[in-house]
């Protein structure tokens, strides 16, 4: 039904699940909570994290860095990750345990060398978009509920994003895990808080 609430689950692919490259403590238990959720929703997005081998987010790519490093991009700050959902890889798959077949929309990020992108709305420069704003709106849609992976990274800065552009926006917490780097998941939480997204 047109108006009616987006789920949007945010990257819950292998390598951000036990075992995987960037693994999120206890990543998989949220994906039999999501199953349930889709039958709720009319309108289902998967993001997708797809990096080149080279992209700029990875240490490996940068001499005499280490993964967690804080460096200065173009962008603004930049953490540097293990090499992470390399496109074509197993660790960018969705986990086996992952309903797909709802999904209408698969949204890919990060596949751009030069940049990272959080946010299934807009690359880390805040003015790429991924062509999901467009979507939810031809569908007319001002409503969206995230779930997913990581809560104080991928599901935040899509929060924010989302607010930005004017969409009411719940965040079901027992349905997302977190990093939690140095803090970032209680500064996730204030600054989702501060925006207006609802946290339930």
């Amino acid at each position: 039904m047109p108006g009616s609430p987006a789920l949007i689950i945010i990257d819950v692919q292998n390598d951000f699940c036990e075992g995987g490259a960037l693994a999120v403590p206890g990543g998989s238990e949220i994906i039999a909570q999501i199953n349930a959720l889709q039958a709720d929703f009319d309108a289902v997005v998967l993001s997708q994290d797809w990096h080149p081998q080279s992209h700029t987010s990875f240490a490996s790519n940068h001499v005499d860095s280490v993964p967690y490093d804080l460096v200065e991009m173009s962008y603004g700050a930049q953490v540097l990750w293990p090499d992470h959902c390399v496109q074509g890889s197993m660790g960018a798959e969705f986990h086996v345990d992952l309903a797909t077949n709802r999904a209408q929309m698969i949204v890919r990020k990060g596949f751009r060398t030069e940049i990272d992108s959080y946010s299934a709305f807009f690359e880390n420069d805040q003015t790429t978009p991924t062509g999901l704003d467009g979507y939810l709106k031809t569908r007319s849609i001002s409503e969206v509920v995230l779930v997913g992976l990581a809560l104080d990274f991928c599901v935040q800065f899509t929060a924010l994003d989302a607010r930005k552009l004017g969409y009411e926006v719940t965040v079901i917490q027992s349905a997302c895990r977190a990093i939690d780097l140095n803090g970032s998941l209680a500064e996730a939480l204030v600054a989702m808080k501060r925006a207006g997204v609802t946290l339930a």
